[in-house]
């Protein structure tokens, strides 16, 4: 199920001169697995190994020279060694056997010519271990939940994928775009999740996986406590994040809970570091780099929508809104454009980054703000008129270019606006469905302003 510009990142990896053993990070159960299993298709050979098990765990523990850990793993497995140039080999749960970890840097040295990807969770929390992380040995990447265009295709609407890619869709395909969108929005990009869905169109037969899923998470999480007072204070976090969720929060009292700054903010970055959140903290800059006021609020960011609409009890509100801002306040549609922004960014330090003005007499807030071409280009998710994009106009006033973006249930267009101070600038304003297309409808705007 996963689209083609994931395949096409590994497929790119593979063929690197000098490649190195790639380490895919992502929360537990959004397809780490079956990604590799499904790229491990273009090889002659593949061998997957689970250090989860005692005998995939042995030859690593026992670990000598990497000459005999790669012989011992072709014997165990039972492959051609004289094929290891046309060999994958998948080390999961690479987090169970921390030296594994090291080991890597060995592949890369000395055996260059096999291919090597690894994934584990909470990975972080090796450096607690004191073991050496391979600096410079090793390349990151990402897995996120599915996105509306990998939605697409695990569900059989080949058409509508092909659509969605081509810059700018047709007008007539809006409609059925829109509402393949709300169900997406409503059901999430779970691997899990889509899966059943495409198999069975019974969205009633989903609340069992989202409840297991949850329960798989504070299993997992809790593990990596010190103490019983940390457990409480992740299971409440866990808890509590889906209905905080797309708002900016305080660590104090975080979720109406009597817990102390420290305690929650401890709680939260052990999620952070599991992938199951993120903390985005706003910038004040109009021009890159961006860097973020770990002074101000953060907003909180979850791995999921679909789990946020669960949890928060908006699933019927979705099914019968015709434009999802109308939505628990606009907040899950907002959060979910900022899923979809992610999706696409495969990157261990892509992130999202809001704009703000915190001033007495002028406060502002921009849902995002997005690099293009040496530019910051504001993001709002936002219905209705131009002229009530506030935030956007005080935005607007402060940078040097005329390009600004905006997310609504309407049509693909392109407006020119001014500011109350006067200032001309250009709006292009995208369907919610074109979230995951920023960057290839940012080179199509550039170009229509231009040509103008």
């Amino acid at each position: 199920m996963f689209a083609r510009s994931i395949i096409k990142e590994l497929e790119e990896w593979s063929k690197k001169k000098g490649r190195k053993p790639l380490v895919i990070r992502g929360a537990r159960q959004v397809g780490k697995t079956t990604l590799i299993k499904q790229f491990a298709q273009r090889y002659e050979q593949y061998i997957y190994l689970n250090l989860e098990l005692p005998n995939d765990r042995l030859p690593f523990e026992q670990f000598n020279s990497i000459e005999v850990l790669v012989e011992t793993l072709f014997f165990l497995k039972d492959e051609d060694l004289s094929k290891k140039r046309r060999t994958l080999i998948f080390i999961d749960e690479i987090q169970e056997v921390p030296e594994a970890v090291n080991i890597l840097r060995y592949f890369y040295e000395s055996e260059p010519d096999l291919a090597i990807i690894a994934a584990g969770s909470m990975l972080e929390t090796l450096f607690k271990k004191n073991i050496c992380f391979p600096v410079g040995r090793v390349e990151y990447k990402v897995l996120r939940p599915a996105s509306f265009a990998e939605f697409l295709d695990a569900i059989g609407e080949g058409a509508a994928l092909n659509y969605l890619e081509t810059t700018p869709a047709p007008n007539f395909t809006h409609h059925k775009l829109l509402q393949l969108f709300h169900t997406y929005a409503l059901i999430g990009g779970m691997p899990e999740i889509v899966n059943n869905y495409s198999e069975n169109k019974d969205l009633t037969a989903l609340h069992t996986i989202y409840e297991s899923l949850i329960v798989a998470y504070i299993d997992d999480v809790e593990k990596y406590a010190a103490t019983t007072s940390q457990i409480q204070y992740i299971r409440h976090a866990i808890r509590a994040s889906f209905s905080q969720a797309g708002k900016r929060i305080k660590f104090e009292g975080f979720g109406n809970s009597s817990y102390r700054s420290r305690d929650m903010s401890e709680a939260l970055r052990t999620l952070e570091n599991a992938l199951l959140i993120q903390l985005l903290y706003p910038s004040t800059d109009t021009k890159p780099p961006l860097l973020p006021d770990r002074r101000k609020s953060p907003r909180l960011q979850i791995l999921d929508t679909g789990m946020l609409n669960y949890f928060a009890g908006i699933q019927k509100e979705i099914l019968g809104s015709a434009d999802l801002n109308k939505v628990y306040q606009g907040t899950m549609i907002e959060h979910l454009v900022g899923q979809e922004l992610l999706a696409s960014q495969y990157n261990a330090l892509s992130s999202l980054n809001f704009w703000v003005r915190e001033k007495t007499t002028s406060s502002a807030e921009v849902d995002f703000v997005w690099p293009y071409g040496g530019k910051l280009i504001p993001i709002e998710v936002k219905s209705g008129a131009v002229g009530k994009l506030k935030s956007l106009h005080i935005y607007m006033n402060l940078v040097s270019h005329h390009m600004a973006l905006r997310f609504y249930a309407g049509e693909i267009a392109i407006t020119e606006a001014v500011t109350p101070a006067g200032k001309k600038y250009y709006l292009l304003s995208l369907p919610y469905y074109l979230a995951s297309q920023t960057d290839r409808y940012l080179g199509w705007f550039e170009s229509q302003i231009e040509s103008r």
